[in-house]
């Protein structure tokens, strides 16, 4: 510690304690307290050995700044910290992290807290900073509309409970994120509004009455004894609204203030006081004109137009927390002696076998063993159709069973389960801001200064016009700029498209790539995997000797059983389906890498594959031309070709519908594939693309697409594998299939989580529509501001008429937002 953060306490000083208020929480320190902490090179009296001991911290910190910063008084800690530091180990468990945490790369933690005690801006500036210099923590951010944290760690370094100390330590709680706690959080801010506009509503509402009292007052000849008994009346009322109503604005522009910005809640906020205090002066003097009916409508209009944005901002977010709502609580187990158990959810671990019974949801992700059922996995997918699994076929967490029970096994459990990563992404996608919002923002605070300028040179004009006009001429310009409008415009629309993109099952995971999806001028698609499916299928079988079909059917599905290749899985699956009675016997089974798979199938050798093994084994082939897109294998009996099967790459069923409705939209498709040049070069005849190339490897993906953006182009990569990821990575905007792999999805703008790559075409419509919405409300914001503030200039707007156009602006840019929902 160092001498000036040490506690002094100084015999000779008079008694601490009695009046005095604690520097840290303002409680009272009790009378003979000596708690003293040397803060901002003065003493400071503390109310309790907790608060001495946070702020001793925060000066060791070297954080001072903190206490300079901050608009109210800091949370006391609890009375008995220690208890409450010891419970926190708890958190440590494993068995406690499952719900909660989520395991990225070796020992990299990511969790999501809540944080209690938050009231300000500088308690998230002191809170982040203050976790961020831990060893071992990565990133630390706190969001402060939710006082929501995400926290990353290197659980070798540094544990959770050590994090959790560290918040508990500066005044602050923490727990883990839990959705019911966020609702709270959400429902509170939504009361106190609720609250506020009341107040406001019932209070312009009585002295409307009264002003319009005062209006009819001039033709009805009012005695000046009975107008300035109505004056005091109006003053009386407005003052619990501007008091009360008004901290929506004032808090925040004083917090502003004190960290030296500016917003929008400045010329708001000097609009009432300068409204409401001109109107008081009015009163005490009996002279002027008052406008209390002007401020009480001011406040009212503002509050009313911010309630509406904050219902609009929940809706625009609530898909998150709806996905996080779909994971049920419990979940039926089987137990060692092969009872079923009902558990809590976030008692399931990997290997555990749990029952999903029809109609219930999946509590965790896992691979369906037994039973066969339809599952409903709208909410993660957009697929409203019902897609039906069997033993081997995955399942999520959340989804829903709707025919018959299953027996799961389960993989991934808590943070690590698909709706949960699904939900960070929202997350990141919708905290981040295309270059357009940056500007806008950096834009609304330069415009709020420039507006306070032109105030103030406008009133200084008026002064030497009209002195008794310049008053209220400068409180209706500040009543009627709307500076959030601006601040609104852009992610506004990127959470309502985010939050539809994903309903039509596309993941958005970065906030930049809607920008970047509008601009696109090439679509550049890999092929397999991505306009086809990636697994083979037996198209045709035709027969070149007189065999029965079933017995072909048995001789193939008896060998390609020992096959552990796609062409063999194939094959295997296509003989399965025909076959007829109990499977042969077979023997000698010789397995040909690359080339097939050869024994006696009931006494009589057979051999399946290419025309290598063929040659191989000395068997003549008829003279066959196969198609470009096709793989040819052969079945022989003895030395006797007696069947030639015919397998392809199945192209997606809305492949050829993406590749129209992008050329539709003025954009260049091009398939960029690793296969064979003569078969890429035939699919993309088939499907109409502008240009494919085969035999690439994924440097030369690279080149293709780089020669495209040195070009001028604005490029958008579809791929699906591990050697995607590269070009991935340098595209404009880049989309991963939801089945493909996970270093592809990690590397990718956007997933498609149903794998309907006819949503590339959507996509890129609705990221033009947003970007238009956007600068739709941008353009608006400019111009009603542009010709708002010359009139109010010139003296033609009434303060009340202002506050109407000002919440008029802020609805107008919601409105049309909330447009984008309907795409």
């Amino acid at each position: 510690m160092t001498a000036e953060a040490r506690t002094e306490a100084r015999p000779e000083a008079a008694a601490p304690g009695g009046d005095a208020a604690c520097f840290h929480c303002g409680l009272p320190v009790p009378t003979g307290a000596d708690y003293r902490v040397r803060v901002l090179g003065e003493q400071r009296e503390m109310c309790c050995p907790g608060c001495q001991a946070v702020a001793q911290a925060i000066v060791e910190a070297d954080m001072e700044d903190y206490y300079r910063h901050r608009t109210e008084a800091s949370p006391r800690p609890d009375d008995d910290l220690e208890r409450v530091l010891e419970e926190l180990a708890i958190y440590d468990r494993p068995e406690m992290q499952k719900s909660f945490v989520a395991n990225r790369d070796g020992e990299r933690r990511e969790a999501s807290l809540i944080l209690e005690g938050i009231v300000c801006a500088a308690c998230i500036w002191l809170s982040e900073r203050h976790v961020r210099q831990l060893p071992g923590v990565e990133s630390f951010s706190v969001n402060f509309t939710t006082h929501r944290a995400q926290v990353v760690w290197d659980n070798t370094r540094v544990q959770l409970s050590d994090i959790l100390r560290a918040i508990a330590a500066i005044g602050y709680r923490a727990y883990p994120y839990d959705p019911e706690r966020q609702d709270r959080v959400y429902r509170r801010e939504r009361h106190d509004m609720m609250r506020r506009l009341a107040v406001a509503g019932l209070v312009y509402l009585q002295v409307m009455m009264i002003s319009l009292s005062l209006y009819f007052g001039d033709f009805l000849d009012l005695s000046d004894q009975l107008r300035y008994f109505f004056w005091w009346v109006s003053l009386v009322l407005s003052t619990p609204i501007v008091l009360y109503s008004g901290q929506a604005f004032f808090r925040p522009a004083w917090r502003d203030l004190k960290q030296r910005r500016v917003s929008m809640d400045l010329p708001v906020s000097i609009s009432i006081l300068l409204a409401y205090g001109g109107s008081v002066y009015a009163v005490l003097t009996h002279s002027g004109e008052v406008y209390f009916d002007s401020v009480t409508m001011f406040i009212f209009l503002l509050l009313a137009g911010r309630f509406l944005e904050q219902g609009a901002r929940h809706k625009a977010g609530e898909l998150a927390e709806s996905l996080n709502k779909l994971v049920p609580q419990v979940a039926n187990r089987f137990e060692s002696d092969g009872s079923v158990a009902v558990i809590p959810a976030f008692d399931l671990a990997p290997g555990d076998r749990i029952l999903v019974r029809p109609g219930g949801p999946v509590p965790a992700d896992g691979v369906v063993i037994e039973g066969e059922s339809g599952i409903n996995a709208s909410m993660l997918t957009g697929e409203s159709l019902p897609e039906f699994k069997r033993a081997g076929d995955r399942v999520s967490a959340g989804t829903v069973n709707t025919e018959s029970p299953l027996v799961v096994e389960v993989d991934k459990v808590g943070q690590d389960t698909m709706v949960s990563s699904i939900v960070r992404l929202i997350d990141r996608a919708q905290s981040q801001k295309p270059r357009i919002a940056e500007t806008a923002d950096r834009f609304a605070r330069k415009f709020v200064i420039g507006l306070l300028v032109t105030t103030a040179l406008v009133t200084a004009a008026w002064l030497v016009i009209d002195p008794s006009r310049a008053f209220w001429i400068a409180v209706a310009i500040l009543a009627i700029t709307c500076p959030c409008s601006l601040s609104l415009a852009t992610p506004a629309a990127i959470a309502v498209a985010v939050g539809r993109l994903t309903r039509s099952g596309l993941l958005v995971t970065r906030g930049r790539a809607l920008e970047g999806l509008a601009r696109v001028t090439h679509v550049v698609f890999d092929k397999t995997g991505t306009l086809t499916t990636g697994e083979l299928m037996v198209r045709d079988m035709e027969p070149l000797a007189d065999v029965d079909s079933a017995r072909l059917a048995d001789m193939v599905a008896a060998l390609e059983q020992y096959a552990d290749h796609p062409v063999g899985r194939a094959l295997a699956a296509w003989g399965n389906e025909h076959a007829h009675g109990a499977a042969p016997a077979v023997t000698e089974v010789e397995s040909a890498s690359g080339r097939g798979v050869s024994g006696y199938v009931d006494g009589e050798r057979v051999a399946v594959g290419n025309a290598r093994l063929m040659d191989e084994l000395g068997i003549a082939l008829p003279e066959r031309e196969a198609a470009v897109d096709e793989l040819v294998v052969w079945v022989a009996r003895g030395s006797t070709p007696i069947a030639r099967a015919v397998l392809s790459d199945r192209l997606r069923d809305d492949a050829a519908e993406v590749v129209e409705r992008l050329k539709g939209q003025g954009v260049s498709v091009w398939l960029l594939s690793g296969d064979q040049p003569d078969r890429a070069a035939m699919i993309g005849r088939h499907l109409g693309v502008d240009h494919a190339e085969g035999g690439l490897l994924p440097e030369d993906k690279m080149e293709r697409v780089a020669a495209l953006q040195a070009d001028g182009g604005r490029v958008l990569m579809v791929g699906d594998g591990v050697n995607d990821a590269p070009v991935l990575a340098c595209a404009d905007v880049s989309m991963a299939m939801g089945g493909g792999t996970a270093v592809a999805k990690h590397s990718a703008d956007m997933v498609l989580l149903n794998d309907r790559v006819a949503e590339t075409a959507f996509a890129v419509g609705y990221a033009r529509r947003t970007m238009g919405v956007i600068h739709q409300n941008l353009t608006w914001s400019v111009w009603y501001n542009a010709i708002a503030i010359p009139i109010a200039a010139l003296g033609f707007v009434q303060p009340w008429l202002a506050a109407i156009g000002m919440s008029v602006s802020s609805i107008a840019v919601i409105g049309n937002a909330l447009r984008l929902r309907r795409g």
